[in-house]
């Protein structure tokens, strides 16, 4: 992805972290692949199948390889010090989930104040299997004009992809057929945890 020019002039801070990630990825024989235009710099990052915890760990982990700056929602009740302050460091947005309110304005205004802003969303919304996927992020890349980016860790070829650009239409079930069929030969951390979506 592009870089923000203040993160350009300070990548050299972060490249003994991203040299580190990659390290880690190399000594567990994993590899990242990113296939979108480096102009994108601001995206829903769509990811699927969401099957482990260790997604989140390993999606931290590409990402920093990557020197991608992603933000993530997490309930506010996880929020509390000094843990809150690692959360907000790795990108860790507070959501009340029971009021969620008006999320999707909210996230749409903060990519309309920053130049660079990634959110990365699980649309299953549980690592359980789950064919019902929940509509939020769809609606926020609408809201917010933005588009999805197609993204996966596969546990069997050890691929973590950047793969693919998807502007959403407004046909939600053409949209999510085109989404289906990306995600449908990924190799999950666990096989049984994921079902393919019903739309």
């Amino acid at each position: 992805m592009a870089l923000s020019k203040s993160r350009q002039r300070w990548r050299f801070i972060r490249m003994p972290r991203i040299l580190f990630a990659k390290f880690l990825l190399w000594c567990m024989g994993w590899k990242t692949i990113y296939n979108i235009d480096r102009s994108v710099m601001q995206a829903i990052i769509t990811v699927v199948p969401h099957t482990s915890n260790w997604d989140f760990f390993m999606g931290r982990i590409c990402f920093t390889a990557l020197d991608i700056r992603v933000r993530f929602l997490i309930k506010k009740e996880v929020f509390i010090f000094p843990f809150s302050l690692i959360l907000r460091m790795w990108g860790g947005l507070p959501v009340d989930r029971k009021n969620p309110g008006n999320l999707q304005k909210m996230l749409a205004a903060k990519f309309n104040k920053y130049e660079e802003f990634m959110l990365a969303i699980t649309p299953e919304g549980t690592r359980k299997p789950n064919p019902k996927w929940k509509k939020g992020f769809y609606r926020i890349a609408q809201e917010a004009k933005v588009p999805l980016v197609l993204t996966y860790l596969d546990y069997k070829k050890k691929d973590a992809m950047v793969g693919k650009v998807f502007h959403p239409t407004g046909n939600y079930a053409a949209d999510m057929k085109v989404m289906d069929d990306y995600f449908s030969m990924v190799n999950p951390k666990h096989l049984e945890g994921y079902v393919r979506p019903k739309y």
